[in-house]
């Protein structure tokens, strides 16, 4: 699910950046947040911006396969 909220609610989550972002600009990365059943995800050049949602299943089968595990 894609949603754009508002600029107060990316505040309450811990954004980190992700370990497959590997730029020279620190700006230019995907970020992950973790809370109780979602996982979000969004683009660092474009806050507050959009995010994608995922179950915590469905990101793990995402990180699963990208790892290639």
């Amino acid at each position: 699910m894609i949603d754009k909220p508002a600029v107060e609610d990316t505040r309450e989550l811990d954004w980190f950046k992700s370990s497959y972002s590997d730029s020279s600009s620190g700006n230019d990365c995907v970020e992950v947040a973790a809370a109780p059943g979602t996982v979000h995800v969004r683009d660092s050049k474009d806050l507050p911006g959009p995010r994608l949602r995922f179950t915590p299943t469905t990101w793990e089968a995402f990180v699963t396969y990208a790892s290639g595990s």
